[in-house]
């Protein structure tokens, strides 16, 4: 009797370990060509899933199902008998009799005209503004986020080879994803708790309270944990584009290109949550554009959207991303409104778009609970701001976690955290990781130091020659209130040597309250960008490329000490306070020199520039996300609005100084996401110098003398070729993102991306300054004003990029370069 109940025990539990259906294959026609974007679903349910353009799927659900159906236009509907673990079905569909005529003549595409779908669709958009929280004046609500990062793709042969020799433990965790049916492993975990406020009317305002983080994996590395958070931005599917990883992907319920991007098909209708939903199947009509395929179910009296799912198409023209995955439900309220209920995301980041190919999976599972409507709060609730740095938002007990989190973690996501902590004290693991953070962040760890950047250890220019630096910094886990770092270089020609050293320390994590300051003798080419800083260790390109054309022998030998106090009143709004001394004098005096005259009479000639300044700024970057709490932070992402105005006065006399001078500039750069057609980002430069300079304290319009493109500044322009004391600068680079590429049939694979430029500067220059010059330049101002333009080509081979660019104006001068090819490499989605 013992040994049966044992015997029915087991049986019990073997049943609910397998009793979840996990299906796999390919859907064909009868003549074994793959049929795309077909609906597959589980006989007796609302799971299901489209097939990819390769015809494949993957299904799995959490209950036991022995049929699967699949559908598509002018195909009959088929039912196929399916084991709990099928995984090579291969499922052919044969022609309607009544639909032969449809399938020759749309070949899969769906009418427009009458199309049941597109009127529900219709009724969505009437709707849209009915749904979710921007119906109520306030409200507020508890989030909980988990982030994941998983390798994928697990098999034998990865398990056994030598480099997990020691980790063989660690594929104790593999999962299988629901999703796309491949063995993961996971390597990172991130939890975090939220409040979030927020108010519609008299000006959205939002305010988002972190009250628990919980975090494994590489949970020392702010590198690797900013790229995870940048994967993963807020959207609404509403919204006619969704941004993912920069690009915009057109949403199956864009009311701007939805019909024209998508075919839509009413496929089924069924009680959710007891409500009558209609589910309605799209795919995208054209390959390689920024599109999903899936389905949505939607209320049959408010039209809002109960679920959705939306899968990228593998041709879609995005790097390192094999597949992106996104799902929401929608919970009801008060019998009408809608409100997000989960959000879950995940992408499969791979070298290739291959089946097999090895790649990371990196998830995010985002719920919502405890909604809570038009509680009255003041403005100035919305601006309070809590400390992230307490330590009880890290340090909360296993029962909190068990007691907040709105999802269990599964068993192998409960393993996580001890295998992770275990895996890091591996030293074999270590060492893999130690490589991984060099190659991305450019320093090399030691105990409480870092060596590097390492790409700066070489460099080539006119005067030093071949150029050798070493350097490093402090680094105590990266959240430390202070930090120092430096460098020491040698010029084999020059026989020189240079340094540079500053520091840093933040006296208050709140308000980021921070003094600095450092010293650095170098040789530099100074004039490449008309914003200028006294940042210590900031050094040009152009004294640093191993690659130039022309003579880059204009450098300037520079002595710069510099001690600042700044401060953020605000989130993301520093205000900076600073005073500097410098000392100028040309590197390469037989070539080059910044002389000026020392007298009226211009008699007697000075080569040494003293200059004492003192200089407000303030930087205002909105939307800029940032990770980490130290001195020193890292930012999430680049894509944000940066506005920048700075203030300086020279002041004669103090400490030898020579000149008097006001100073102001302005920087203000824009990215602009325009939906279909890509990315713009403008940036325009204004400034003036009031007062009599010398050339070494002028406003130089930036050159490129190197084969790269460089961002800021004008391709054609030599160093020097233009000198200002006032100016105004605007560049417009636009991205379309395969917009066009896509539609051209020998293009198309090759996923590139059509690049246009236009960059133009205006500037006058006195003659109280011309005067002053005895350099060996003739002080030339773009007075008429000066532009050039072009085209490139992006992505090719995924990381080059090739620009043709053409002057505009100024093409007479002698020796002017009027058309140049230049190049860049780049890692980009």
């Amino acid at each position: 009797m013992k040994e049966k109940v044992l015997s029915l025990l087991l049986f019990f539990v073997l049943a609910i370990g397998f009793s979840q259906v996990k299906v796999s294959g390919v859907i064909v026609d009868k003549e074994n060509q793959s049929v795309p974007f077909a609906n597959v679903f589980f006989v007796g349910s609302t799971v299901g899933t489209v097939s990819d353009e390769n015809g494949k799927f993957y299904l799995e659900a959490p209950k036991t199902y022995t049929q699967l159906e699949v559908s598509f236009l002018g195909f009959e509907n088929k039912i196929v008998d399916i084991k709990s673990r099928d995984f090579k079905l291969n499922i052919i569909l044969e022609e309607s009799a009544s639909q032969l005529k449809e399938v020759f003549i749309y070949a899969g595409k769906v009418k427009k005209k009458g199309n049941p779908a597109i009127a529900i669709l219709k009724k969505i958009w009437e709707k849209k503004r009915q749904n979710g929280i921007s119906l109520f004046d306030q409200y507020q609500y508890e989030k909980y986020e988990k982030l994941e990062f998983d390798m994928n793709n697990i098999d034998s042969l990865l398990m056994q080879r030598k480099i997990f020799k020691g980790m063989e433990f660690i594929f104790n965790s593999v999962d299988t994803s629901r999703i796309t049916g491949k063995a993961f492993l996971p390597i990172f975990i991130n939890e975090s708790v939220y409040n979030t406020y927020g108010k519609n009317k008299g000006g959205k305002k939002l305010r988002e309270d972190l009250v628990a983080n919980k975090n494994s994996g590489f949970n020392s590395n702010q590198n690797v944990i900013a790229f995870i958070k940048d994967l993963y931005v807020d959207y609404d599917v509403y919204d006619s584009y969704i941004k993912i990883f920069d690009k915009s992907f057109v949403s199956p319920l864009s009311k701007l290109a939805g019909v024209s991007t998508y075919n839509y098909v009413l496929a089924d209708s069924s009680f959710i949550d007891n409500k009558w939903c209609y589910n309605i199947i799209y795919y995208p009509r054209r390959k390689s554009e920024l599109t999903f395929k899936g389905d949505f179910w939607v209320n049959d009296s408010t039209f809002a959207v109960k679920e959705i799912n939306m899968q990228a198409t593998r041709s879609a023209n995005i790097n390192w991303v094999k597949d992106i995955y996104i799902e929401q439900e929608f919970d009801v309220l008060n019998d009408s409104v809608f409100l997000l209920k989960r959000d879950y995301m995940l992408s499969d980041f791979s070298l290739n778009k291959k089946d097999k190919s090895k790649g990371l999976y990196g998830k995010r599972t985002t719920m919502y609970t405890n909604y809570k409507f038009d509680k009255p709060e003041e403005d100035s609730f919305y601006n309070e701001k809590i400390d992230v740095y307490d330590e009880k938002i890290y340090t909360k007990t296993q029962d909190y976690w068990a007691e907040n989190r709105q999802e269990e973690l599964n068993k192998n996501e409960q393993g996580i955290y001890k295998m992770l902590d275990t895996l890091t004290q591996v030293p074999k693991f270590k060492q893999i990781y130690n490589l991984v953070s060099i190659l991305g962040s450019g320093y090399i760890e030691f105990n409480n130091f870092d060596y590097g950047p390492i790409y700066s250890t070489f460099g080539k220019n006119d005067v030093e020659g071949w150029r050798l630096r070493v350097g490093g910094r402090t680094y105590l886990g990266g959240n430390e209130p202070w930090r120092l770092q430096g460098y020491l270089a040698y010029g084999l020609d020059d026989n020189q040597f240079k340094y540079g050293l500053s520091g840093k320390w933040m006296l208050d994590p709140k308000s980021r309250f921070t003094i600095g300051g450092g010293n650095r003798r170098d040789i530099e080419q100074i004039g490449v960008s008309l914003t200028t800083t006294n940042d210590v260790l900031g050094r040009s390109f152009a004294s640093s490329a191993l690659f130039a054309s022309g003579d880059n022998s204009k450098l300037t030998s520079i002595n710069l000490s510099n001690l600042y106090m700044s401060i953020e009143p605000k989130k993301n709004l520093e205000l900076r306070l600073g005073a500097s001394y410098r000392t100028l004098k040309s590197a390469s005096p037989d070539t080059f020199n910044l002389d000026y005259w020392a007298n009226a009479s211009q008699t007697t000639a000075q080569s040494e520039v003293a200059q004492t300044e003192f200089d407000f700024s303030l930087r205002y970057t909105p939307n800029r996300k940032t990770i980490g709490y130290g001195v020193e932070r890292n930012e999430v992402s680049d894509t944000y609005s940066t506005f920048y105005l700075s203030y300086s006065k020279g002041v004669k006399g103090m400490f030898d100084s020579d000149f008097n001078y006001d100073k102001l500039q302005l920087y203000y750069r824009q990215p602009i996401l325009i939906g279909g057609f890509g990315r713009m980002f403008a940036t325009a430069e204004v400034g003036k110098t009031f007062g009599e300079v010398p050339l070494g304290l002028l406003n130089v319009v930036p050159g490129n003398q190197s084969y790269f493109t460089i961002e800021n500044t004008y391709s054609l322009l030599d160093y020097y070729e233009f000198v200002t004391d006032q100016y105004a600068s605007l560049h417009v680079e636009h991205n379309f993102n395969g917009r066009f590429f896509s539609r051209v049939p020998l293009l198309r694979k090759l996923n590139l991306r059509e690049i246009v430029t236009l960059k133009g500067v205006w500037g006058n220059i006195s003659d109280e300054n011309k005067a002053l010059n005895a350099s060996t330049l003739n002080y030339a101002a773009p007075t008429k004003g000066y532009y050039e333009y072009g085209v490139g080509v992006g992505n090719i081979f995924k990381v080059f990029r090739i620009d043709f660019t053409w002057r505009g104006s100024y093409k007479d001068i002698p020796g002017a370069n009027n058309f140049a090819v230049k190049g860049a490499f780049g890692f980009h989605f």
